[in-house]
């Protein structure tokens, strides 16, 4: 039994050897995905389709409780179309594969297979939008996108991925931008509230903004090597689109006008960032409110009598509670499964043999921590509920602390360098706002922008990589 177990924890690199290869190990041996014979395209396997499909579940129930509904359009775009706005086709041209053929037929247009569909979407709301009573127009959709990227990694770069990705068109200026505050801050809440993980919540620079946007919001997240992660982006567009796309409306005044638009989204790279946040060397750490399985009953001698009978009526209870429990009464060895389990993450192992039953308890195991606790089986569906709130709690406030202990404040590029090499992590510095300051951050520190974070801190008056006169303090770090 302890040879099973050991040899299962032993087909994960140790993180501290090579995160890279330890990322690749958990999502293989996890069984969140698998390989396919085309570079950059992947299989969510069932396990780690689960997860997104918690994640849909959560956000979807958000976005409806404030008024947004789900469509659906084309994949594909006529090039035609992807031109009309120019910032934003330049963004995405070295992204965009193309159909040029259908059937034995050459095209006579080429499409773009969507690598997002804000271009699909104007279009549509230049149909259906005419007056002010046709506005705001709150859409969102679930789908995947396809873009050409030259590297791939599981969850963090595929060429086609899912998503979500929310458009919106307002009367006026205030509610798009209301709107793009909204959005972001669903998901800010959302990764500290069900994934566990702490953001710094901020707008990008011009630089890293959303091609075509005026304004790009964004939730920052620190990975267990302190390097980034941007987790979801809220973008307000103003009319920019609006006009290129000649959508108006009749305003209350009978007066034309341009719509202000709005897109937000968030990807199956949020699977990416519940792995490199809270994995360990034994694989998943699984927040609770999205584990696929939340409670693994493991039947301890179950071929003795009533053992498995016991084990079932304990899964019935939680089920009826709500909670999503699975039973393993398979015959491989119980190390076999506890190893298992630890490797897929699963937060609480229920263990329940003859002599527990005749005392009226069980044995349930934490994943996070590894504690142990001998608990009644009266009651167990509060225990377990507790028990869940307190792992969530601890998981976030062991990313916290990775967090804070790995944030630092520099005043000049050579500090700031020093700390890169030396430490990593996310550095602030004071900053004049110029591109040429953010580039050379970049040539000489090996760091991007991050964000402008929403609260800010006076780290001194001048900025510290130019030394004139600063206007905001920002975030660099190296992102994934």
């Amino acid at each position: 039994m302890e040879q099973d177990n050991k040899k299962q924890v032993e087909q994960i690199t140790d993180m501290e050897v090579d995160f890279a290869q330890w990322y690749t190990d958990v999502c293989r041996k996890a069984e969140l995905i698998d390989y396919t014979s085309m570079k950059g395209m992947f299989i969510l396997r069932p396990y780690g389709y689960a997860l997104w499909e918690n994640i849909q579940a959560i956000l979807d129930k958000e976005f409806k409780e404030t008024g947004h509904e789900n469509v659906y359009l084309p994949m594909l775009i006529p090039e035609s179309l992807l031109q009309k706005e120019k910032d934003h086709v330049e963004g995405f041209a070295p992204e965009c594969a193309w159909v040029t053929q259908g059937g034995s037929e050459k095209l006579e247009e080429k499409l773009c297979i969507r690598p997002t569909s804000e271009t699909l979407f104007c279009d549509h709301y230049s149909h259906i939008i005419h007056s002010h009573r046709d506005l705001p127009k709150l859409y969102n959709q679930w789908t995947s996108v396809l873009r050409w990227e030259k590297t791939s990694r599981p969850f963090l770069r595929h060429r086609e991925f899912l998503w979500q990705e929310g458009h919106t068109m307002h009367a006026t200026a205030q509610e798009a931008v209301e709107e793009t505050e909204r959005m972001f801050n669903i998901y800010a809440d959302f990764y500290e509230n069900v994934l566990a993980i702490p953001v710094v919540k901020g707008k990008k620079t011009d630089k890293e903004k959303f091609s075509g946007a005026e304004a790009t919001y964004t939730v920052e997240c620190m990975m267990h090597d302190h390097k980034a992660l941007q987790g979801g982006t809220s973008h307000y567009f103003g009319d920019g689109f609006a006009k290129a796309f000649d959508i108006t409306f009749t305003g209350k005044d009978n007066q034309l006008h341009h719509p202000f638009q709005t897109s937000w989204g968030v990807s199956t790279r949020m699977i990416a960032g519940i792995i490199m946040v809270h994995g360990d060397n034994r694989g998943l750490v699984l927040p609770p409110r999205i584990a696929p399985t939340q409670v693994m009953v493991i039947p301890v001698a179950q071929h003795k009598e009533g053992v498995l009978e016991a084990n079932r009526a304990v899964m019935d209870k939680l089920k009826a509670a709500g909670f999503r429990v699975k039973m393993d009464d398979s015959d491989k060895a119980p190390g076999w499964k506890f190893a298992e389990y630890e490797m897929k993450g699963v937060p609480l192992r229920l263990e329940l043999g003859p002599k527990d039953m005749e005392k009226n308890q069980c044995v349930l195991v934490r994943r996070d921590s590894g504690e142990k606790a001998f608990v009644s089986l009266d009651g167990i569906e509060d225990t377990v509920a507790k028990l869940l709130d307190d792992i969530h709690d601890a998981l976030y406030a062991k990313a916290l602390k990775n967090l804070q202990d790995n944030t630092f404040p520099a005043y000049s590029l050579e500090e700031a360098k020093t700390i890169q090499e030396e430490k990593g992590g996310f550095i602030k510095t004071m900053w004049c706002g110029e591109l040429e300051c953010e580039l050379k951050m970049k040539e000489e520190a090996g760091m991007s922008s991050r964000c402008i974070p929403l609260e800010q801190e006076h780290l001194g008056d001048t900025c510290a990589i130019c030394g004139k006169p600063a206007k905001h303090m920002i975030y660099w770090g190296i992102a994934y």
